[in-house]
């Protein structure tokens, strides 16, 4: 098991060796480089943390992501952050093979590095700094676990992004934490295209009694899914992260749980840190982990408002 700790929200106690020199408060540039897609409304989380970040640390901040899950051009992404020279980086890492060489170059031309979100199985052999995110597979499992207390046996696993190292492991995780057999469903996050599919995989096996979304651009739609079919209650359904409408539905009792890796913090802790990094040399001695956390109906209500806010 990797060494992990805990920070608080503001990560002023971060404490490490210095691996940069300190530089004028006013002249801190970040770049922000992530997989994520624009329509996903996770990432808009994500984005709302580093932005207020930027704000807090009276810092600038560039935020960039390809139009769609592209691993060439985000890692062109990358190269053209390393050319401009800024003071520090944070990037997703989805797939290490693709993005390995440019995320290197980064740390070899002296740029300090955080990997967020995704990459924590990655990021020691690329030289990246700290890892903020959640471990994957862990949290499949956990998914998995719950899903069998409910006594799933037969489960769909929907995954919208294939190729994403981060949600194989999330796979993974609820395969083996289930204990039964679990069907991967590759999709893309073209929504009707997801609905489209679960109608029908759920209408040609009425054996299939859970199903875990991977985040809500497709727990969405499989929500749907599941309500025009009839099937809330009798096909238990849990999700990867959160939105509005996936928290109004577990508000409702109509999905089971949804694992929540407050990816607000995932946006807003590595640029704090980079910055205390560059102004006072101070960086964690391990990976910062931000779930998993589980909502359920019982505790839905209490986040509502902060995802009104965009903040969950």
């Amino acid at each position: 098991m990797k060494k992990t700790v805990l920070l608080a929200a503001t990560a002023a106690v971060a404490m490490g060796i210095a691996t940069a020199p300190a530089t004028a408060q006013d002249d801190i540039r970040i770049v922000v480089v992530s997989h994520g897609v624009a329509s996903d409304p996770f990432w808009s989380v994500v984005k709302n943390g580093v932005d207020a970040a930027e704000e807090d640390m009276g810092i600038e901040v560039e935020y960039l992501a390809p139009e769609t899950y592209d691993m060439v051009r985000m890692s062109q992404l990358i190269e053209s952050a390393v050319a401009s020279d800024p003071d520090g980086i944070v990037v997703s890492i989805p797939d290490s093979d693709a993005l390995g060489e440019a995320i290197t170059n980064a740390v070899e031309s002296g740029i300090p590095v955080i990997s967020m979100n995704s990459g924590s199985d990655v990021r020691r052999e690329l030289g990246v700094d700290v890892h903020v995110g959640q471990t994957e597979y862990e949290a499949g499992l956990g998914g998995g676990e719950r899903m069998a207390e409910l006594g799933v046996t037969n489960a769909l696993c929907l995954n919208h992004e294939v190729g994403n190292v981060a949600l194989d492991l999330r796979c993974q995780g609820f395969a083996d934490g289930l204990g039964g057999e679990v069907e991967v469903i590759a999709l893309s996050t073209d929504p009707t295209e997801i609905r489209n599919a679960v109608t029908a995989t759920l209408s040609a096996n009425d054996s299939i009694d859970g199903i875990l979304a991977l985040g809500p651009v497709s727990g969405e739609p499989a929500m749907e899914a599941i309500r025009d079919l009839e099937l809330i209650g009798e096909v238990e359904f849990g999700t990867f992260d959160l939105s509005p409408t996936m928290l109004q539905a577990l508000s409702d009792g109509h999905m089971s749980f949804a694992i929540d890796q407050q990816q607000y913090l995932q946006g807003y802790l590595p640029i704090v840190l980079l910055v205390l990094n560059i102004r006072h040399g101070l960086m964690p001695g391990a990976d910062v982990l931000t779930g998993p956390g589980f909502v359920t109906p019982h505790n839905a209500q209490q986040v509502i408002d902060l995802s009104a806010q965009g903040i969950r």
